[in-house]
């Protein structure tokens, strides 16, 4: 954009927070780079030469993470995983462009990144995992302590009890361990996030 009409009158001219003819003020807020106008200052607007474009919610407020390429709420400075270009992507729960949405965003333990009413709705499903890398996005030690007094309590029947292969989505550790229908834990990190990897069952000799 190179030129702008003013509404009251009528001038065309370059790109400016004044009119040249009436001096009225074109928009509280003016970004010279963007070419961005907008009467609600509210929003604390303001331009982030390292992400191209004009944000919203304060510049004391956030704070550029270069490896990630975007910008981020100062409390999570020094206090996030870095994933290269990790906002330069679609939110894995709507679809929505995160790099340039003015919508809160969280960054996952795993250091993925998603809008934050996305991942509460998502937690709200009882969803615990990444939707990209499955990495638990909880703290489910409590819940894994529950699910050991469950399966202490069940036995399986003699036909199910064998040995399985799974690949531990948190640690990405490989186990073998005894099956059972509530849950597969891995040995390294305790954790029931896991997945069977081989198909055949492994049998152990009990005789």
């Amino acid at each position: 954009m190179h030129q702008v009409i003013c509404s009251i009158c009528n001038t065309e001219q370059e790109v400016a927070q004044v009119c040249c003819n009436c001096r009225v003020n074109m928009g509280e807020y003016f970004c010279n780079i963007c070419k961005f106008y907008d009467d609600d200052t509210t929003k604390e607007q303001f331009h982030c030469n390292d992400c191209g474009i004009c944000r919203v919610g304060g510049r004391d407020n956030y704070f550029h993470c270069q490896k990630c390429g975007s910008c981020y709420m100062v409390n999570l400075h020094d206090n996030h995983l870095c994933v290269e270009n990790s906002m330069k992507t679609d939110c894995p729960i709507c679809y929505e462009y995160l790099f340039d949405s003015v919508k809160s965003t969280r960054i996952l333990n795993c250091g993925h990144t998603m809008h934050m009413d996305c991942f509460s709705q998502m937690t709200m499903q009882n969803q615990y995992r990444c939707p990209i890398c499955c990495k638990a996005v909880l703290d489910m030690t409590a819940f894994w302590e529950v699910l050991d007094l469950d399966i202490d309590a069940t036995s399986m029947p003699a036909e199910y009890q064998f040995e399985v292969s799974i690949l531990c989505n948190d640690c990405n550790s490989k186990s073998i361990v005894q099956f059972h229908i509530l849950g597969l834990k891995c040995r390294r990190c305790n954790s029931y996030n896991t997945r069977r990897i081989a198909n055949q069952a492994i049998i152990r000799d009990t005789h």
